[in-house]
């Protein structure tokens, strides 16, 4: 039996995974976490080429205010930084396509992705709770992660259901 692509229309959930590639894809990666690999040190640096200078005092504002270990850069933080910067990033671009043109063979890698992001997440949670580094609003740093663990979650879900996720038998 011949399999056609489900259209993305008729994939209603895929419109939030699509828009949470593109956040990443976009900004998070590229600009928040990039920023935190090309200055070292917070307190004493020069602005580089990227990100744009908004964006580094948009991004110190809020680690000073509200997410110390973005500030701190311990080594296990910039780790995972390095995770999204060469695991991630491609991951996102790829995910793009697959979603957009309904290619199953994003399937797999969906799992991979997810598993590492919920260990990402957990770790920078805990720290952020109960670590050297910890939030002084908690539950506000807590409620802005909270994506980067549900998102991966429900993800999962959506492509445990079945190994073919964007295509049917043809009618």
């Amino acid at each position: 039996m011949q399999r056609e692509v489900v259209p993305l229309r008729e994939r209603k959930l895929d419109w939030l995974f699509v828009g949470f590639f593109i956040l990443n894809a976009s900004f998070i990666t590229p600009i928040v976490d990039l920023e935190q690999l090309v200055i070292d040190d917070p307190s004493n640096f020069e602005y580089p080429i990227w990100p744009p200078k908004p964006f580094v005092d948009l991004i110190h504002w809020y680690g000073s205010n509200f997410d110390p270990p973005l500030m701190a850069r311990p080594a296990w933080w910039r780790a995972t930084i390095w995770i999204d910067q060469i695991f991630f990033f491609p991951f996102y671009l790829a995910a793009l396509y697959a979603f957009v043109k309904g290619k199953d063979w994003i399937r797999n890698w969906c799992f991979i992705w997810g598993g590492v992001m919920m260990t990402n997440v957990t770790i920078i949670c805990f720290e952020e709770a109960v670590g050297a580094h910890a939030a002084p609003n908690l539950p506000m740093v807590l409620a802005l992660n909270f994506p980067w663990f549900t998102v991966p979650i429900v993800l999962m879900w959506r492509m445990w259901k079945t190994t073919t996720p964007f295509t049917r038998d043809a009618r």
